[in-house]
Parts: structure tokens; C-alpha cells; sequence
């Protein structure tokens, strides 16, 4: 007998790409060198996290606009701050859990209050990693969410933040990107009129038995979902939502309201806690909009080490989860 090849894992693996999925390396790296070629007000900067972010290939290619500045987050918000007051367009990059939990407070005071146009990207939101509480940023989000004038991004794959950085470059303002680096999978070019746009949420799939909304790596999930039921006769609509703040509440109210009767789900890479999920259930609330809402998240707790597939299965964020729980609410 031939012995089956072992795959090997890492718990810092941050791709969620599976095993032959189409894929693009550093998206956001890549895109932002193309914007900077058109525009000398785009800088670079990082907390000894460059490589691990994508943007040491914006610093090779522009070392003159690029700024190292250590393992010191609050520095680096700070002198992202200072850059932008002077005109520039700082994109400041380090890891999610630093910038939510350890330069809170310089981000608030230093750029949100002062509405400055500082773009934060930050690698390994929610479980998009192996190593454990100190780089799962489960609660980002829910941290953020509460912070005037920021915006929130959570792209779902490589052409959601190859648009989202133009994007960014073109919008006035603090923004904060949740960034899926290295490898990141090619999701949306299966639907040929999609467009990232600031604010907004876009339909991607039409089904009448169930809605999914979703965003982050999680419309990955949610349309490998939706193609698996379908298969099984089950038609899901899967509206992809990578704006979390501001949220397109026109466009959630109406997708849940053309589906009164049926399972509504948000689907997210974070906690069931102060994330897209309790910001569409407030929404629904407010505008008294029944529904059969059900969250698909992480768990109030902290998490597990270990590999990636193993974790997403475990919490509940793997694509046959999602299919468990659809079929479940159907059942």
C-alpha cells in the first residue's frame, strides 16, 4: 500500500485558502503600489510588522516613502497622525489585536477625533490564525465599532481589497481594514458586476429559502455554502456586506424584508459580541423588521491554538458548518 502524504499545518497560517483554490499573493501590497505610482501623497509605515502585512513590497519599491517604526503601535498611529496633518496619505499597518487593544487611544484621540486621513490595515482578524488569544483579534470590530468617524472594511478575498485600497485612497477619512494577507483567495471574480464601494453591500447570489449576509472571509464561506445546498435543491441568498461601518442599511432592510418568513443569517470572522451581527439585529430592531435571525461567529471566549481547519470547524466558521446550520433552521 502507498502511505497517504501527511499534510502539514501551521497555527500561523494566515491564508484561508483551501488546497488548489485560486489565489492572488499580497493583494493589498501590490494595490497599493499601483495607487502610489499615481499619487506622491501615499506613505507607508509599520510597527515592525511589514512583512507580515504585505507592505514590505511598497517599501521596496518606494523606500523613500516607507517608515519602520519598531514594535511601538502608539508611535506608529501617532506619527501617522502627524503624516496626515502635513498631507499625506499614511497607510499604517501592523496586526489587528495591536491596534484594537494596545493603540486604542491614539487612534482615538490622535486621528479619529480629528477626522484624519490615515488608513489602519491590520493583519489576522478574527480566526484567521492559529497562535491564540494574544493574535486572534476576535473583538476588533466590537472595539472599533463604537469610535466615531472611523470607517470599518472586512474584505472577503484579493479582489475585494485590490478595490477597497483605491478605495480608501480616494475616501477622506480614518478608515480601518481588516486585511487577509499572503495568499488570499479569488472569490469575487466569479461575479462579473461586482464593485467594492465604501458603504455599501451588494447581492451576490439569489436564493428564497434562506438569507445569508455576511462579510470578511465569511461571504467565502457563505457562498461555498450556497453552492453546496443548491446541489441539494436549498436556494440561499448571500449578500456580502464589507463595509461594517458605515452600514448600508437601506440595502440590509430590504433583502431581509423580501424574505419575511424565512432564516435570516449574519455571518462573520468575529465575535457574536458587538459585531455585524448585533449592529443588523439593532437595525432590524429599530425599524421593527421581523425575522428569523440567527448569528453564524466566534464564541464569547477566548479561543483555541491549533490549525486553522481544525479551529474553524470547531467554532463553528467552516463552510460545512454554515451548510449544518442552514439546513438545521430548514429542517
Amino acid at each position: 500500500m502507498t502511505a497517504k502524504k501527511k499534510l502539514k499545518t501551521s497555527a500561523m497560517i494566515a491564508s484561508i485558502a483551501a488546497e488548489g483554490q485560486p489565489t492572488t499573493a499580497a493583494p493589498f501590497g501590490h494595490a497599493l503600489v499601483e495607487a502610489a505610482a499615481s499619487n506622491d501623497k501615499i506613505v507607508g509605515m509599520s510597527a515592525d510588522l511589514a512583512k507580515y502585512t504585505d507592505l514590505h513590497i511598497f517599501g521596496n519599491e518606494y523606500p523613500d516613502r516607507f517608515y519602520q517604526m519598531g514594535m511601538a503601535e502608539q508611535l506608529l498611529m501617532s506619527a501617522g497622525a502627524g503624516m496626515a496633518r502635513e498631507g499625506f496619505i499614511p497607510f499604517v499597518t501592523t496586526y489587528s489585536v495591536f491596534a484594537s487593544r494596545r493603540a486604542y487611544d491614539f487612534i482615538a484621540m490622535a486621528i479619529a477625533e480629528e477626522k484624519l486621513n490615515v488608513k489602519i490595515v491590520c493583519a489576522l482578524p478574527g480566526l484567521t490564525t492559529g497562535y491564540g488569544p494574544s493574535h486572534q483579534a476576535t473583538e476588533d470590530v466590537a472595539i472599533f465599532r463604537g469610535m466615531p468617524n472611523l470607517t470599518i472594511i472586512d474584505p472577503c478575498d484579493a479582489i475585494d481589497i485590490q478595490q477597497s485600497v483605491q478605495a480608501m485612497v480616494d475616501y477622506d477619512g480614518p478608515v480601518y481594514m481588516r486585511l487577509l494577507r499572503g495568499k488570499v483567495p479569488n472569490v469575487l471574480d466569479r461575479f462579473d458586476d461586482y464593485r467594492f464601494e465604501i458603504g455599501k453591500a451588494k447581492r451576490l447570489i439569489e436564493g428564497g429559502d434562506a438569507l445569508i449576509i455576511s462579510s470578511g472571509l465569511m461571504t467565502m464561506r457563505a457562498v461555498e455554502a450556497a453552492d453546496e445546498l443548491k446541489e441539494k435543491g436549498v436556494a440561499v441568498t448571500v449578500v456580502h456586506c464589507p463595509t461594517i461601518k458605515p452600514l448600508d442599511e437601506e440595502t440590509i432592510l430590504a433583502e431581509v424584508r423580501r424574505h419575511t418568513g424565512k432564516p435570516v443569517f449574519v455571518a462573520e470572522n468575529h465575535s457574536v459580541v458587538g459585531g455585524l451581527g448585533e449592529s443588523i439585529a439593532s437595525l432590524l430592531m429599530r425599524n421593527d423588521v421581523q425575522a428569523q435571525f440567527q448569528q453564524i461567529g466566534l464564541p464569547d471566549e477566548f479561543l483555541d491554538a491549533g490549525a486553522l481547519p481544525t479551529l474553524h470547524d470547531r467554532y463553528g466558521i467552516s463552510t460545512q458548518e454554515v451548510v449544518k446550520k442552514v439546513n438545521s433552521s430548514l429542517a
